[in-house]
């Protein structure tokens, strides 16, 4: 199967009008976008910060989606004349032909060496090293599928102390696989923490994929150990500063903390805000992030 595409060159007021209308008049799909110029810049999306207050951008591309049996040409002319628009947006037609958008998709998600000893797997491939760790993930609604650098920051972290019948809490554990790699490490019954309902149910799910024990939580809940040997948390630079004291309290005395999800240029701040409590140094960098990791201090 496939479809007539028109992509139509409209400013802000035509796109908006466009966009609600013509859906009414057979459009299987209508996107908009900002209109680019070879060699224009990127332009924000909406709701970013910074971005103005204009509902669309000046200059808008209207991506419309037909049946294959519908005449472009004719098709838009009527809806010009019913809506109206005068003069008419400039528009070009063609064809776009159906994908195996399963296969595509999956075809985008290869296995990922995350650590030395360590690979994260998509389901739908095979297992790439028999003698490392393999951890079945697949890209989904929660974040750390192993491809982001503070993702292999921390698992490269935990493959270099391997947490062996530790009391681990992964604080911000989104898809769940450092508290994962830490069962499979041996720790003592990992717990991951989340703020986002859906993710902690990814995490559970990812689990139980992997046949590990670890317990997920939403952060609201009262956790039955509220102290641990090690305290592994990847969010970003301002979450994790003003968590610095709830973090904190988690780790016993003697025990480790470590943080990543902060830009190079941010680390001092972060380790500023748990000094002296926990003395932070900088234990690796990727791409422009930092692994923090210290001791707390015995009083």
């Amino acid at each position: 199967m496939s479809w007539t595409r028109l992509l139509i060159k409209a400013d802000e007021i035509q796109a908006e009008s466009l966009s609600e209308d013509l859906m009414e008049h057979g459009a299987l799909s209508v996107t908009v976008t900002p209109w680019l110029e070879d060699g224009v810049a990127e332009v924000p999306l909406f709701g970013e910060p910074g971005c103005p207050d204009s509902p669309l951008w000046p200059q808008c591309q209207v991506e419309v989606l037909l049946p294959q049996e519908v005449d472009a040409d004719d098709w838009f002319a009527t809806v010009c004349r019913l809506l109206p628009l005068d003069p008419p947006p400039v528009y070009h037609s063609d064809n776009v032909a159906d994908e195996d958008w399963v296969r595509l998709t999956q075809s985008q998600f290869d296995p990922i060496p995350a650590a030395p000893g360590l690979w994260i797997v998509p389901t739908w491939h095979s297992i790439p090293d028999d003698s490392a760790i393999n951890v079945r993930l697949d890209p989904g609604q929660a974040f750390g599928t192993g491809s982001h650098p503070t993702t292999q920051l921390c698992l490269q972290w935990l493959m270099a102390h391997p947490p062996q019948g530790q009391r681990i809490l992964d604080y911000g554990c989104g898809s769940g696989i450092l508290a994962i790699v830490a069962a499979m490490l041996s720790a003592d019954q990992p717990i991951g923490v989340d703020i986002d309902p859906v993710a902690v149910q990814t995490a559970r799910e990812n689990a139980q994929l992997n046949q590990v024990s670890v317990s997920f939580f939403e952060a609201t809940q009262t956790l039955d150990t509220p102290v641990f040997d090690g305290v592994i948390a990847n969010i970003l630079t301002n979450p994790l500063m003003v968590l610095a004291p709830l973090l904190l309290s988690h780790v016993r005395p003697g025990g480790w903390l470590t943080l990543s999800g902060i830009l190079t240029p941010q680390a001092q701040q972060v380790i500023a805000a748990y000094a002296p409590h926990c003395p932070l140094t900088i234990v690796d960098e990727q791409e422009g992030w930092v692994c923090l990791s210290g001791t707390k201090q015995v009083y």
